[in-house]
């Protein structure tokens, strides 16, 4: 009787303990599952919270045809106006000067181009219709946008790093980053200013998280924390829009990418005066291998008066200025000019990308096939713009991505950029 009772008394134990062991887990995962809403909600909190502070109250909302919604907010409403050293600004409708030459450009076509280049580059979301006076049309941010993003505090950012450092000593700090480029740059003097012409294509990305593009940068400081940027261009990256487009984009930082600037307007800092140009919006056309070769031509200098730095889009279109106070060493002058691209490689596999970077196809391909730069300009201290002296190239590997430069009476200073990335010779 003694051993049934505690055979019995021990079955029972096992038992509660089973419960107990049950009951625990239970809790365990109905905390979890309570912690996963109580993260998901304050998320979504931040997420809408975000979406509130970019998505200022529009006058009117344009559709575009590619699934952007466009609105036309007023100038005065814009996200620049968030940043607490311009609650007071007086936008400058207009730059004090124009860099001189501007217009000068020899407009006769080069035997190298077709009679199909001058075909005129819009935006997709023209066709749907345009902004009213004193408003200026910014791309509505989605939630799916943010959520994409690795966090909302670095939604609309770049990640560190992201600069080519012609000349560096050691090639492996730069591919660290995972970023790719073949650039052409000048360095060693006053900028005040760059001008360019490229062609625009749609390169094929390979993974949602890279990106391509072409651009100028204009950069002030060293390659350290302290870097400034301010960057224009054109670019494909799916993460940032959801989509394969390409598309019009600017940039800055004042710290090297690290808490400063970010994409187009997704931050408080360039102030936007033109109501026909959307930052991030769609370009069309694009060029195509062996056919109609569409280009624009970015202008980025400094107002010899006011000291902001301006963007110009063709020659039509002033789109606003990065204020001079977001910068340290662009306060002054810029010490270094790039053009060229960028794409991130991140060796899915173990292989390098088959991200292509401007048209896919490598420099000595030529006109209508392969993609660059043309009329390279530099702003210098008198205000004009003049063909850089000294141009260097820069690209970590030639067999993936590369450049050539060259010179003539048409297109001045110019170079052809990019490549296929992955290929027999580049594994």
């Amino acid at each position: 009787m003694g051993a049934a009772s505690a055979e019995f008394s021990n079955a029972h134990r096992g038992r509660k303990m089973r419960m107990l062991f049950f009951f625990a887990c239970l809790c365990c995962l109905m905390s979890l599952t309570c912690a996963g809403r109580l993260s998901a909600s304050r998320q979504n909190l931040q997420v809408q919270k975000h979406l509130k502070r970019l998505n200022k109250p529009p006058i009117k909302t344009i559709q575009s045809p590619d699934g952007d919604i466009i609105d036309c907010v007023h100038i005065s409403h814009q996200p620049a106006f968030d940043h607490p050293f311009l609650k007071d600004h007086k936008i400058q409708a207009r730059p004090s000067f124009h860099p001189e030459g501007l217009f000068g450009e020899n407009k006769k076509m080069s035997s190298m181009e077709s009679k199909e280049t001058t075909n005129p580059i819009t935006q997709l979301w023209h066709m749907n219709g345009k902004c009213p006076e004193d408003t200026i049309p910014i791309r509505r941010t989605k939630k799916e946008d943010v959520l994409r993003a690795s966090s909302v505090k670095r939604y609309g950012k770049k990640k560190h790093r992201s600069v080519p450092k012609p000349r560096s000593a050691d090639p492996d700090l730069i591919n660290q980053s995972g970023h790719q480029h073949a650039i052409a740059y000048v360095e060693g003097g006053k900028y005040y200013g760059a001008k360019a012409t490229s062609n625009v294509w749609e390169p094929k990305i390979q993974q949602p998280n890279e990106f391509s593009l072409s651009q100028i940068w204009v950069l002030g400081g060293s390659f350290g924390e302290d870097l400034n940027s301010i960057e224009a261009g054109w670019q494909v990256s799916p993460d940032l829009y959801g989509d394969n487009n390409t598309r019009l984009f600017t940039y800055w930082t004042s710290d090297a990418y690290q808490a400063t600037g970010c994409y187009n307007l997704l931050c408080s800092g360039f102030i936007q005066v033109n109501s026909e140009i959307a930052m991030g919006a769609s370009i069309s056309p694009v060029s195509a291998y062996r056919n109609s070769q569409y280009d624009i031509s970015i202008l980025i200098w400094k107002d010899p008066k006011e000291g902001h730095w301006w963007m110009q889009f063709g020659n039509d279109y002033v789109l606003g200025y990065w204020p001079s106070f977001l910068f340290s060493y662009l306060g002054e002058s810029a010490s270094m000019i790039e053009w060229g691209g960028e794409v991130v490689n991140s060796e899915a596999d173990g292989e390098h990308t088959s991200t292509q970077m401007g048209s896919g196809h490598f420099p000595e391909e030529g006109f209508g096939k392969s993609s660059y730069f043309r009329n390279i300009q530099v702003v210098d201290s008198s205000n004009n713009l003049k063909a850089p002296k000294d141009l260097g190239t820069f690209t970590e590997q030639s067999n993936c991505y590369d450049v050539q430069t060259g010179s003539n009476g048409d297109w001045g200073r110019y170079f052809y950029y990019g490549g296929p990335g992955r290929n027999p010779n580049c594994p």
